[in-house]
């Protein structure tokens, strides 16, 4: 499939519907927006934002920046998935209000005939599906609307765009900590794996339970008590055993600004949020 254009014309899947936007409580991917200088979202999500991630280490400035540097990390880990490792088929579930380097966008820009699905369940996000909709002519942009608790139903839809029997990277940012352990996110995680060709690819990022951790852990008993979705924080041990046995690319499970920095990029200081990306063999 990979090279064949597929036409731009919006949400595709048998759950193509929008559902309603409840404006009464707190929603992660508007608090992100917030968060991230957007404008799709409402005062209740402000509210949660402000008063949760007071705890947060640096207050909301600090929060603030190290949402840039999750986007940041996202667009490395594309970049080198797309340019390096020759990925051609993107997989994003929990895509989140759309942004500047969106995966199609930082892909397409290394490689033209790059194909992409995106995929969440928050029907504002999927009022703004039509921004994640702009590709290049070469390749292709697909919006699912669906829900990783059901990973059958979202490779039954992305297979319209994507073809499973090559390569294709998984993106699961910012998802898996909305897993709580009896959710088993291992299992979530393997089913999608298991149905993915040789060669791909799954990259991940997850809030961190060992840093910052008295910090993180107030920060999301609030937001908790405010937000529809709710938080399990968890050790790099832990995000590390969601790989399973794929083989970690290098440097293995770090915080975000240690994985593969832009050279003369200033070091870091702790930073609550594990990430990696690895493979799986052929």
């Amino acid at each position: 499939m990979e090279g064949r254009a597929v036409k731009n014309n919006g949400p595709a899947g048998p759950e193509r519907e929008s559902g309603a936007i409840d404006t009464s409580v707190a929603h992660v991917a508007r608090v992100y927006d917030y968060l991230l200088g957007g404008k799709a979202n409402f005062a209740v999500d402000r509210a949660a934002a402000e008063r949760a991630y007071a705890a947060w280490p640096g207050g909301l400035d600090g929060v603030r920046a190290d949402a840039r540097a999750h986007r940041a990390v996202l667009g490395r880990m594309v970049r080198h998935l797309a340019r390096d490792a020759g990925v051609r088929q993107f997989l994003d579930i929990g895509t989140g209000i759309p942004k500047e380097d969106n995966v199609h966008e930082v892909a397409q820009r290394e490689v033209p005939e790059t194909r992409v699905v995106y995929v969440d369940r928050d029907p504002i996000v999927l009022a703004h599906a039509h921004q994640l909709l702009r590709g290049t002519p070469e390749g292709a942009t697909t919006y699912v609307y669906g829900e990783l608790r059901e990973p059958a139903a979202i490779l039954r839809a992305a297979a319209g765009t994507l073809d499973f029997s090559r390569p294709v990277a998984v993106m699961l940012f910012g998802i898996l900590h909305f897993f709580s352990d009896a959710e088993d996110p291992c299992d979530v995680v393997g089913q999608l794996v298991t149905s993915l060709a040789p060669g791909s690819y799954l990259a991940l990022s997850h809030l961190a339970r060992d840093v910052e951790g008295d910090a993180l852990a107030e920060t999301f008993r609030l937001l908790n008590a405010v937000m529809a979705e709710s938080v399990t924080l968890r050790s790099r041990d832990e995000v590390a055993g969601l790989f399973g046995g794929l083989e970690l690319v290098e440097p293995g499970v770090v915080q975000l600004p240690q994985w593969r920095p832009e050279a003369g990029t200033a070091p870091a200081g702790p930073l609550p949020m594990w990430c990696g990306v690895a493979r799986k063999a052929g």
